[in-house]
């Protein structure tokens, strides 16, 4: 009779959430794990590790470093379609995006706590940050960073270009916000700045999830832990299932080699697919009824609000010529990727004190382009899936634009915030003149609505889709990860997130790999403590 494959633990992808639990939970020596990744690890691609071509990755999406798949049509966009993607290689979605590092802010993780609990305080929020973080830059208070972490952050650049001055100098003058240093010190989450705090080593490389928790020290190419850590990492191994007894999860079923293959759990499977998260859960048995019975998916539990409340911010620019003297990056720093920015509240003047606008310049040669995402979108997606077959791509529809207070949102920052630093800019330097949308769209409503529809583009931050909740209020997952209805079954990544995030989307992974992982590790210790209280007693 064969052997049965038999961890601790199972740990369904290396992305942010994924990489993190795996380096702790098996920094237990006595604690084994088993980690299944569906891409091959690419860390020294020189397209992975060279931060330059970052912007490319995100544009064409190559089949060797991504999940390959559309949406599907969405209404509030004239029916456009968007890639349905994200990495599937080492690392996942931290080695091939954007590389900004953007802490959600307080007023984010109040709601959290609100919802869930002290355990995701904004306090302990900064706090769990810190001790990820190895940062390289300058802050108005240093107490606000980490700088022993495993996560290198650099800030970037450490001077900035005439352009990005000239950008930045025109929101400052365009909405009343002066100019910060870091918009990661929780006191400074609003306003203009020249420098981006990047996922990136010291030497401008990119820092992904898998060269900070399975680097050397970790684990071996071949994904063999070392100096006795019990971790296993198994690269081109794609999850397909997870295995019950009763309610209680007890292993996960994958591709390998052409190969199904079963391993099993002794004590938990956690799910840090990102967006296949959700799909893996109903492939399982848990999620809709209705869903799962017609595609023949024996019901584990039923959960309607399994793939329900996805959201993502929404993504429009806003380009402008530019003096063709104007480098956008400088000469000895092309990894800086960006030139200048800025965190914004609406533009109206609801919630003033909040974000909700991120403006991202990107410069190149005698053009400016500002990249435009609402953070607080009312609009709501959902995953389904088709059929019972894993390896059938899920109806992901994002509903974008689909509440109608998301397109009077992107409007107005179109109306004010676009129009005023186009007139600043115009002022500090008559080469730069907003060209699309051109400035009469934006006093046409029609006409700035449908320029919005046609230059939409998608954003890559997808969140929500196992919302973090009790169970009557939408969740999916318990304030630790746990899956309602089940035992020993986590979820840990970004699809768990309760309340939208107010910036980029990889830190919040982080987090809650890192403060899931924790929990994880301490309830370890506490079981190990009660035993030994145990054995004294009987000793005695």
């Amino acid at each position: 009779m064969k052997k049965k494959i038999t961890f601790d633990y199972i740990v369904v992808g290396t992305g942010p959430a994924g990489a993190v639990l795996a380096k702790i939970l098996s920094d237990d020596k006595k604690t084994s794990v088993l980690v299944l990744e569906a891409g091959e690890n690419r860390d020294k691609d020189v397209p992975i590790r060279d931060s330059t071509q970052a912007p490319e990755l995100e544009e064409n999406f190559f089949p060797q470093y991504f999940w390959q798949g559309e949406g599907t049509p969405q209404e509030g966009v004239d029916d456009r379609a968007f890639e349905w993607t994200t990495g599937r290689l080492a690392g996942g979605g931290s080695s091939i995006n954007g590389e900004q590092y953007v802490r959600p802010t307080a007023e984010v993780m109040e709601k959290w706590e609100r919802l869930l609990g002290n355990l995701w305080s904004p306090e302990k929020a900064v706090q769990r940050f810190k001790r990820l973080e190895r940062y390289t830059g300058e802050t108005t208070d240093a107490s606000a960073h980490g700088y022993h972490g495993r996560i290198d952050i650099r800030q970037a650049p450490a001077e900035p270009t005439a352009m990005a001055e000239k950008l930045t100098d025109a929101i400052e003058k365009a909405t009343g916000f002066p100019r910060i240093l870091d918009y990661n010190d929780p006191d400074t989450p609003l306003g203009p700045f020249t420098r981006w705090q990047l996922f990136q080593k010291r030497n401008g490389e990119r820092e992904s999830a898998s060269t900070a928790f399975l680097s050397a020290d970790v684990v071996t190419p071949a994904g063999r832990g070392v100096r006795g850590r019990k971790l296993t990492v198994r690269y081109q191994a794609t999850a397909l299932g997870i295995l019950f007894s009763r309610k209680r999860a007890i292993g996960v079923e994958y591709l390998q080699a052409g190969k199904c293959v079963r391993a099993y759990a002794r004590k938990k499977v956690i799910l840090s697919a990102g967006i296949n998260s959700a799909q893996l859960l109903m492939l399982s048995g848990i999620g809709p009824a209705g869903v799962l019975r017609e595609a023949n998916i024996p019901v584990i539990y039923d959960n309607p609000n399994v793939g329900q409340r996805l959201r993502n911010h929404t993504l429009n620019f806003a380009v402008f010529s530019a003096n063709r003297h104007d480098r956008a990056l400088p000469a000895n720093d092309p990894d800086a990727l960006y030139t200048g920015g800025a965190f914004l509240p609406d533009p109206t003047g609801l919630d003033p004190h909040r974000r909700a606008v991120q403006l991202i310049g990107i410069g190149s040669r005698g053009m400016l382009t500002v990249a435009i995402l609402y953070l607080r979108p009312k609009s709501r997606g959902s995953i389904t899936i088709q059929n019972k077959d894993p390896l059938t791509i899920v109806l992901a529809d994002e509903g974008f634009l689909a509440n109608p207070d998301d397109m009077e949102a992107v409007k107005n920052i179109y109306k004010i915030y676009i129009k005023n630093i186009a007139s600043e800019l115009a002022l500090i330097d008559p080469s730069y003149r907003l060209v699309s949308p051109d400035p009469a769209v934006i006093d046409n409503d029609a006409q700035l609505e449908a320029f919005i529809k046609d230059n939409f583009d998608h954003n890559h931050h997808q969140q929500g889709s196992l919302r973090m909740a009790p169970l009557r209020k939408g969740g999916v997952v318990d304030r630790a990860g746990k899956v309602h209805g089940v035992k020993d079954l986590i979820v840990a990544d970004a699809s768990i997130i309760p309340f939208t995030v107010d910036g980029n989307t990889s830190a919040s992974a982080y987090l809650i790999g890192y403060t899931i992982a924790r929990r994880l590790r301490g309830e370890t210790m506490r079981r190990k403590g009660r035993d030994l209280a145990k054995m004294e007693r009987i000793e005695e």
